[in-house]
C-alpha cells in the first residue's frame, strides 16, 4: 500500500482537524523479521482539542507521536496535520552553552524571525511560561521544572497549531509535575493550541485531557476512548479524576494481562 505523509498548506484554525491519522500501521525490521508495532490506527485530533495517548510501555505511543511529527514514515496509512507540529520530549534537550532566552531565539531564527525581533518575542514566551527575567540564565542555573518551561517556550516559538508532547513531565518530582500540569492547562486554554500528549500515567492523562485514548499492548491499536467532562480546574486528587482513572486503569491492566498471555 502506498504511504503518504501530507501537511496542510497553512496553520490556520479553519482546518477541520489538527491531526488526522488514517489506518496507520508501522513495522520495524527485527531478528525474527518485520515486527508490527502499530496496527491500523485511525484517530483525529480536532482544532483546539487536548488528547492524551495512554498505554503500557512498548505499545507504540512514542512511535505514533514520531509519525505525526514527521520524524518517521508509516509503513501503511496516511497522516495529515494542520501545519508542521511542534514536538516536546521527556528530556528538555536545551543547548547548555546557550542561555534560556538564546535557546528560544534559536528556534525563532530557524523559523525565519528577523534578528531584531527575536529578543522581544523570546521574552514574551518566557513570560507566557512564567519565567520572566530568566532570559540570561544558563541551563545549569535552572531547576528541572524551569528547564521544561523553557523547552515548552521553545516549542511554542515554532508557532505551530499542534503541540506534540512525549511524557514531558515524567522525570519531574510530584510537586513540580503538579505545578506544570496547571501551567500547561493554562497555556493550552489561553492559546487555543491542539495538544497530543503521550503518557503512561493514568491520572495525568485524566487531569489534562478532554479525551483519553488507550492503545492496546503491542501491536498498538486503539482499544478504547473516554471523553473527560470533568470541569477545570482539576486536581490530581479530585474524586472525579480518581474515579475515571480507576476505570481506565482497569482497562489498561486488562490490556497488559492480554499481552502477557501471548
Amino acid at each position: 500500500m502506498a504511504t503518504t505523509l501530507a501537511k496542510a498548506a497553512d496553520g490556520t484554525q479553519s482546518a477541520t482537524h489538527a491531526a488526522r491519522i488514517e489506518h496507520v500501521s508501522k513495522s520495524f525490521a527485527g531478528p525474527a523479521g518485520q515486527q508490527l508495532v502499530l496496527d491500523d490506527i485511525s484517530l483525529d485530533v480536532a482544532p483546539g482539542e487536548f488528547v492524551t495517548l495512554l498505554g503500557a510501555s512498548g505499545c507504540g505511543k512514542s512511535t505514533l507521536l514520531n509519525l505525526v511529527a514527521g520524524l518517521d514514515r508509516p509503513t501503511a496509512g496516511a497522516i495529515t496535520t494542520d501545519g508542521r507540529p511542534a514536538l516536546m520530549f521527556q528530556e528538555h534537550a536545551l543547548f547548555p552553552w546557550l542561555t534560556a532566552g538564546k535557546n528560544i531565539e534559536l528556534a525563532l531564527k530557524l523559523r525565519g524571525t528577523p534578528k531584531n525581533e527575536r529578543r522581544e518575542r523570546a521574552e514574551r514566551l518566557l513570560e507566557l511560561v512564567r519565567l520572566q527575567g530568566a532570559h540570561g540564565k544558563r541551563v545549569h542555573e535552572l531547576s528541572g521544572g524551569m528547564r521544561q518551561r523553557v523547552a515548552l517556550a521553545r516549542a511554542l516559538a515554532q508557532e505551530s497549531r499542534l503541540l506534540l508532547m512525549d511524557e514531558p513531565f515524567a522525570a519531574l518530582d510530584a510537586i513540580t509535575r503538579d505545578v506544570l500540569h496547571d501551567e500547561l492547562t493554562r497555556i493550552w486554554r489561553e492559546t487555543g493550541l491542539s495538544v497530543l500528549f503521550v503518557t503512561h500515567n493514568v491520572r495525568e492523562a485524566v487531569r489534562l485531557a478532554q479525551r483519553v485514548v488507550l492503545l492496546s499492548s503491542r501491536p498498538g491499536r486503539v482499544a478504547r476512548e473516554w471523553t473527560v467532562d470533568i470541569p477545570h480546574p482539576r486536581r490530581i486528587e479530585d474524586t472525579a479524576v480518581a474515579e475515571l482513572s480507576a476505570e481506565i486503569t482497569e482497562q489498561l491492566r486488562g490490556e497488559i494481562r492480554r499481552h502477557g498471555q501471548h
